[in-house]
This record gives structure tokens, sequence and C-alpha cells, in this order.
């Protein structure tokens, strides 16, 4: 606190001292002058009061030229000096780089403007500069107000051959005390043109406080108006959050009620099917075996008609046997017809043979006997083997009626079978559907779920950013609240140097 109360006092008379010194001089100043020197000095002091060290694996940075980068990215038109400053050559490190920004700033009479835009954001600055720094406190303010005088003075200040990385900035206390011992003797006459520089500083200050005051009130208006109409949004927006979570649970629910539906549906559906399944089996078994059964039956039966089919073949062969053999025998006896004839006829020629052969002839009419009895046994044997053939015909036309019969029984059994198959494939099929319908409602339902959450937690972002805006809106009335108080201080004080004026002018009437 001390520490920061004799910066800002040194401050001021440095800045006094220059601004009197330039007006006696009453010409532009050069790098060379020790007042402007001196300046620079405690200006440096300053901005590194309570600056953080940033520490390497090397050494330990302390420089004010990374706070002083922060205008670059704030300010676009203060472009040209950074520029400037980093593409001199003879400037090495950042100590110098900060030195030689400040002669430029001064130079183009933007330094005030420049170290007004840092003040205005300590949220940044607090990334540089401690909590107690005299940059982040109202000296900083007060010390930016002082800087405004400095605009009145024209400087031509040349960098090359500045040997600016090297210098040591030590204050001259004795310089300060050696001005103002000088200007005690100087003191009644140039009195009445310092206090009218004052006053044109106070004035000018008075100017500058009321343009940011007016502008800190438009802004403050203008945030009012944002931070009512983001209450609105807010309210707005919780409204939308707490329709939304009643929403999301109902969904909620009405997923999980959806859920358990469909689980104890598929769960029916499975057992139903399952139990199918099982019946299916079981009817698929007993038809198997029906199958199976008539299988093997008609197959005996095959093996019946081929025994039956060889049987009637071989009685067939044997009724051709007998054909020819009957054919042979009709033969015989007609050409034993015609030598009865010839016998008989030649019996009345030659009867004397006649005796003779009498005994042949019996033996002919015996053998004739034998022959014919041959040829009834042989027609009595042709009949059996018909009656038998038409037996055979008839059992295998019966047992082609029973192949037939067997046939269309495995036809039909084979049909239901498969009318079976087919309609148990189709309940498999609308069981699928309804599990993948079921599953798409749910896949539905969790992406409906999930735009949900997305909402929410963009309505928590947009909450937590009018809570920012909310935070920067107070900062800046505080702000606000400090400026006034700077403005009515400053108000009391250009009262009281009118009034000085008021008596000085008095005095000197009265003197004249």
């Amino acid at each position: 606190m001390d520490e920061r109360v004799n910066l800002m006092n040194m401050m001021k008379i440095t800045i006094k001292v220059l601004i009197q010194s330039a007006l006696n001089l009453d010409r532009s100043l050069e790098s060379d002058f020790p007042p402007l020197q001196q300046f620079f000095f405690v200006l440096e002091h300053c901005l590194k009061h309570g600056l953080k060290v940033k520490k390497s694996f090397i050494s330990q940075n302390k420089s004010f030229f990374g706070p002083l980068e922060l205008v670059e990215k704030l300010c676009p038109e203060s472009a040209d000096i950074f520029t400037n400053v980093r593409n001199l050559p003879e400037i090495k490190t950042s100590v110098g780089r900060g030195r030689a920004w400040l002669h430029l700033s001064l130079m183009q009479k933007k330094l005030a403007d420049y170290l007004q835009v840092l003040i205005d954001h300590k949220d940044l600055l607090s990334e540089f500069y401690e909590h107690e720094a005299l940059m982040m406190e109202e000296e900083g303010a007060v010390i930016v107000g002082l800087l405004m005088g400095l605009n009145m003075i024209d400087a031509n200040l040349c960098l090359k051959g500045e040997d600016l990385d090297s210098q040591v900035g030590i204050i001259d206390f004795s310089f300060c005390l050696k001005e103002i011992q000088e200007n005690d003797s100087e003191k009644k006459a140039d009195e009445i043109t310092s206090v009218l520089d004052q006053k044109h500083y106070v004035e000018e200050l008075n100017r500058h406080l009321s343009c940011t005051v007016g502008d800190l009130q438009s802004k403050i208006e203008f945030l009012e108006k944002t931070n009512s109409k983001l209450n609105e949004e807010l309210i707005a927006a919780k409204d939308r959050i707490v329709s939304l979570q009643d929403e999301h649970n109902q969904l909620l629910e009405e997923t999980v009620r959806i859920k358990n539906k469909s689980e104890r549906h598929l769960q029916v559906n499975m057992q139903d099917t399952k139990v199918e399944l099982e019946t299916y089996k079981h009817s698929r078994q007993g038809l198997d075996e029906m199958y199976n059964e008539t299988w093997k039956q008609l197959n005996v039966e095959r093996q019946v008609r081929q025994e039956l089919e060889k049987e009637l073949n071989l009685q067939l062969g044997m009724k051709t046997e007998m054909e020819m053999a009957m054919k042979l025998l009709e033969k015989d006896i007609h050409e034993k017809q015609d030598t009865l004839v010839v016998l008989r006829k030649q019996l009345d020629d030659v009867k004397s043979i006649n005796l003779q052969m009498c005994q042949k002839v019996k033996e002919t009419d015996i053998s004739l006997q034998q022959k014919s009895e041959q040829l009834c046994l042989l027609q009595a044997k042709w009949d059996l083997v018909d009656s038998t053939t038409r037996t055979l015909e008839e059992r295998v036309q019966e047992s082609e009626k029973a192949r037939q019969i067997s046939e269309e029984n495995c036809m039909k059994i084979k049909k239901d079978f498969e009318a079976k198959t087919e309609s148990f494939k189709q309940q498999l099929q609308k069981l699928d559907l309804q599990r993948s319908h079921l599953e798409q409602n749910l896949q539905i339902e969790k992406e409906q779920q999930g735009i949900l959450q997305e909402d929410l937690g963009k309505e928590k972002e947009k909450n937590s950013s009018l809570q920012k805006d909310l935070l920067q809106y107070s900062q800046l009335k505080k702000d606000f609240d400090k400026l006034l108080i700077e403005k009515t201080q400053l108000a009391k004080l250009c009262k009281e140097q009118e009034q000085a004026l008021q008596e000085m002018g008095f005095h000197l009437s009265q003197n004249c």
C-alpha cells in the first residue's frame, strides 16, 4: 500500500516537472532530456509493481512488455507500434521492447489511452499482475488520468543507437528536489501560468472523464437493457428447462412402460413360439413315423408285386410251352387221323393185311386213348393255369390300388406337413417384424432422449453465460461508481483551483 502511494506521488512530481520544463523550453523534447528520462524510469517502476514472475527451467522472467502486448488485441490501431518495436534490430530483450513501446506511444500521444484500455480490462491483467499491484488498484487509474496531461507535449524521440536493453532505470530524487527548489524562486512569477496550465489540464481531464462517463452511462443503459432481456430469456429458459425436464421425465416413463410392455409381449410370444415349436416337433416326429411306416409298407408291397410279376412271367412261360405242346399234339392227332383214313381205305382193299394189322390198330387205339387222356389232363392244367393267372392279375390290381391309396395318403400327409411348416414360418416372420418394430421404437426413444439432453446442456450453457454477463455488469457498475467518485473529486479540485485563482487575482488587483 505505501509503495503504491509513493510511486503515485513520484509519478505526480515527475509529470509536473516534465510539463513545466517542456513549457519553459517551448520546443519538442528529445530522448536525452533528463526529466523525460526520469519520467520513463518512474513509469517503468509503476508498470513493474506487482508483476508476476514467469518461471522457466533456465531463469526467471519479469518483464512488463507481456501486459502491454494485450493492447495489440484490444486496440487494432496499435498494431503499427508493435510491428515497429519488433522490427528494431538493436533491441533483443522484452524489457527493451517495452521501453521502445513507451517511447513510441508517447510520441503518438496515445500512451494514456492505451493504458486506460488495459485498466478497463482488469480480468486480462490479472494473468500478469498480483491483486495488490498498482495497475489493479485505484492508483493505476489516477496515474492514467495524470498521463492525459502529457498530450500537450511534443516529443521527438530517436530510437536508433539507443541501448534500451541494458539501460538501468534509477529514480533520481535529487533531480526532482532540485527542480522544485529552482522553481520555488520563480514560483511567484510562474504561479499564474502554472495554475492556468493545471486548470487546462484539469479541464481536459474533466472533459475526458465526462466523455468516458457518458460512454459508460450508455454502456450501462445498454447493459441494463441487455440484462433485462437476458433475465427474461433466463426466465424463459428456466421455464423451458422445467418443461423439457417434465417432458423428459414423461418420455422416460413412457419409454420404460413401452419397454416393459414390449418385453412382456416378447416373452409371451417367445413362450408361444416355444410351445408351437414343441408341438410342431412332436407332430413332425409322428408324421415322420407314419411316413416311415407307409414307406416301409410301400417297399414291402413293391417287393410282393415284383415277386408276383416274376411268378406271372413264369406262368406265362409255362402257358406258352403248354400251347406249343397242344399244337404239337393236335398236329400229331391230325396226322394220325389221316393215316387212319388211309388205313381204313386200305382196309377195304387189303383185308388180308387187316387181320395182321388188327393188333397194331388196337395198339394205336390204346395209344390214342392215352393221348386223349393226356390231352384232357393238359386241358385241365391249362384251365388251372388260367385261373391262377386271373387270381394273380386280380392280386396285382389290388396291390396297385393299395399302392395308389398309400401314395395319396403320403401326398396328403406331405401337403399337411408343408402347410403347417409354412404357417409356422409366417408366424415367425410376424414375430420378427414385431421385434424389429419394437427395436426401432426403442431406438427412436433413445434418440429423442439424446436430443433432449443436448437441449438441456445448451440451456445450461446459456444460463452460465448469462451469469457471466451479470458478473460483468456488476463489475462495470462498480467501475462506473469509482469514476463518478473521481469525477466529484476532480470537480471539487477544479472549484478549489478556481477559488485560488480568484483569490490570487484579488490579491494582484489589490497590489496593483
